[in-house]
């Protein structure tokens, strides 16, 4: 029997980031991590790890991403295959992390109402930031989130560690996907990630954004069955 699947979401995303590829899969075992319960990526990755079987493919985008290149550093073993999706191996510039640290105190001073509509645009491709029915999934995906849980994650995500340096001792078959309108982790972004794993393969989505699991979500399911085998 193949390796159960483990999908690590984004900020601010649950597992309905994931519901078409979920949907499509539902032979396989699956596992959605739980990445709300700690500041430090490390400590996410820790408890993802404690409760993941012993051997799994990897799914992350975005902020899963970050904590899949962690996962990838503590336990690579476990690992059969890794997909990393819309996300970076960077650290944040000083303007993200201003960005970051403004939507903490935004959330703690004045709610977290409003956060979800702020980030929404950028979230998508450039034309789909009228489309209502992705606004609403993010929107909820927020709301079940929460609050504390958004502080949480900004603040991991904010003091994470520059990942390019040990992209190199990843040598598991890796995929490497985006959106090519995608404006929080270009495209550029994902080549250079594809260009220091050896064992990986680039597939650029196109008319997706950064959520590419949603935006077009059959481009992503039918790469994501030709790179894990699925029938």
């Amino acid at each position: 029997m193949s390796d159960p699947l483990l999908f690590v979401p984004g900020l601010m995303c649950t597992d309905a980031l994931f519901a078409p590829q979920i949907a499509a899969f539902k032979d396989r075992p699956i596992m959605v991590a739980d990445h709300r319960q700690h500041d430090r990526i490390s400590d996410i990755a820790a408890a993802i790890l404690e409760k993941a079987p012993e051997r799994f493919s990897l799914i992350g985008l975005s902020m899963g991403g970050y904590i899949a290149m962690e996962i990838m550093r503590e336990a690579p073993g476990r690992v059969s295959k890794l997909a990393l999706l819309d996300t970076k191996s960077r650290a944040d510039t000083p303007e993200q992390s201003e960005r970051r640290s403004f939507l903490i105190e935004l959330t703690r001073k004045r709610g977290f109402a409003k956060v979800p509509h702020l980030l929404f645009p950028g979230f998508v491709h450039e034309k789909n930031e009228e489309n209502v029915g992705l606004k609403s999934i993010v929107v909820e995906m927020a709301n079940d989130t929460g609050p504390d849980a958004f502080i949480r994650q900004q603040t991991a995500i904010l003091h994470r560690i520059d990942s390019r340096q040990r992209l190199g001792e990843i040598d598991c078959p890796t995929l490497v996907m985006v959106g090519d309108g995608d404006r929080l982790t270009p495209p550029a972004l994902s080549r250079e990630i594809h260009e220091r794993i050896p064992t990986s393969e680039l597939e650029v989505i196109p008319g997706s954004g950064h959520l590419t699991t949603l935006e077009t979500p059959e481009a992503v399911t039918i790469a994501l069955q030709k790179f894990l085998n699925l029938p």
